[in-house]
C-alpha cells in the first residue's frame, strides 16, 4: 500500500521575542500538523528580524535565503501574527514581501497553497481588522486561506510557562487550522500525482488489447 504523502508546512510569525504567544500559537497549529503525518518547518519571530525587502536585491542574507528556500519548498503555509494597531505586524508583513522572489518560479508567491491564518490581540477588534488584512495578502499571493482561522485574545494568559494552551477554545482553533492546511496540501499532493501518472497498459485478452474500463475494482 502507498503512503500518504507528508507534506512539508512552514509556519512563520511571532515577534522579535522568542516564545511570544503569537509563536507558541503558531508551535501549536504545527504540533497538530506534524500529529496528522506532516513534516514541518517553523521559522518565529526572532529569526525573521530580516533586512527590508529590497526588490533590486540579488545578494540576499543567509536567513533570507532560507525563507525563500523554505517558501519554495512548503506545501502548504501557516501565518501567525500579534495584531499591532489594527494590522498585521511589520516583522511578519516584512516576511511575505521576500514571497515577491518567487514572481517568476514555476509556482508563483503561494499559488494553490492552503494558507492558514492565526491573530494573537489584545482585544476582539484588532484581531478581527488583522485577519481580514492577513486573509487579503493571503489571496494577494495566490493562496487559499482555509475556511478556519486562529483570533485569540491575549487579554488573559492563554499559555503556561510549557507553552500548553490554557483555554479550550484557542486551542481547537489552532489545532484545526493545522489539520486543515494538512489536508488540502495532501489532497494537492496527490493531485499532482494522479495527473503525472502514466496512462494504464491496455489489458490482454483473449482477442487482442480491450478497452480499459473506467472503474477499478
Amino acid at each position: 500500500m502507498r503512503q500518504a504523502p507528508r507534506p512539508l508546512i512552514l509556519g512563520i510569525g511571532g515577534t522579535p521575542r522568542a516564545g511570544s504567544s503569537t509563536e507558541r500559537a503558531l508551535a501549536l497549529s504545527l504540533r497538530a500538523a506534524a500529529e496528522a503525518g506532516a513534516d514541518t518547518l517553523l521559522i518565529g519571530g526572532p529569526e525573521l528580524m530580516l533586512p527590508m525587502y529590497n526588490p533590486g536585491e540579488t545578494d540576499r542574507s543567509p536567513e533570507a535565503a532560507r525563507l525563500v528556500d523554505a517558501f519554495r519548498r512548503c506545501h502548504g503555509v501557516i501565518v501567525a501574527s500579534p495584531a499591532y494597531h489594527g494590522t498585521l505586524s511589520g516583522l511578519v508583513k516584512n516576511a511575505l514581501d521576500y514571497t515577491e522572489d518567487l514572481r517568476t518560479d514555476d509556482r508563483v508567491y503561494f499559488d494553490g497553497l492552503a494558507v492558514g491564518l492565526i491573530v494573537c490581540a489584545g482585544g476582539w477588534q484588532a484581531g478581527g481588522q488583522t485577519l481580514a488584512t492577513l486573509r487579503g495578502i493571503a489571496h494577494a499571493l495566490r493562496g487559499w486561506p482555509t475556511p478556519l482561522a486562529a483570533m485569540l485574545n491575549t487579554s488573559t494568559r492563554l499559555f503556561d510557562d510549557a507553552g500548553e494552551c490554557l483555554d479550550l477554545s484557542s486551542k481547537f482553533q489552532l489545532q484545526a487550522v493545522g489539520l486543515q492546511v494538512v489536508e488540502f496540501a495532501r489532497m494537492k499532493i496527490g493531485a499532482r500525482v494522479t495527473s503525472a501518472a502514466p496512462p494504464h497498459a491496455p489489458i490482454a485478452g483473449p482477442d487482442g488489447p480491450s478497452r480499459l474500463s473506467l472503474s477499478r475494482g
